[in-house]
């Protein structure tokens, strides 16, 4: 079972996005904040994370460079309200963004395409 790390400032989204994963057949890590998701990749050893840009005074851009630094294999989709953020190159070092929606299907997409290319990665690498 794949482990999803879901790192938002509101505790509503967190929820959501927790039930809908789990409901999926995913195992779901929450993170409010930069250190707390910091904190779970390094102590929970997830295989995805959905990041949002704002998280509440600190940035999930930040966020995405320090999580890049400490493993470059771990696949992050940006998920943000504010579609602007596409445009700065900083975003680029995720693997996704997915603008938020009531609709979680792209998001639920988004999440299978990265997990099963990773798994074929790691199968190609046997």
């Amino acid at each position: 079972m794949a482990k999803i790390l879901i790192v938002d400032d509101e505790a509503n989204v967190r929820k959501l996005y927790s039930e809908e994963l789990q409901n999926d057949g995913y195992e779901t890590v929450l993170a409010e904040n930069i250190s707390e998701a910091i904190a779970s990749v390094q102590n929970d050893d997830p295989d995805l994370i959905i990041l949002d840009i704002k998280l509440g005074e600190e940035s999930g851009i930040d966020a995405l460079t320090k999580i890049v630094e400490e493993r470059k294999d771990l696949p992050v989709i940006l998920n943000s309200a504010y579609s602007v953020y596409k445009d700065n190159f900083r975003t680029w070092a995720a693997d996704a963004y997915i603008v938020k929606s009531i609709d979680l299907d792209p998001l639920k997409e988004k999440i299978r395409d990265l997990l099963d290319a990773r798994t074929g990665a790691r199968d190609q690498e046997v």
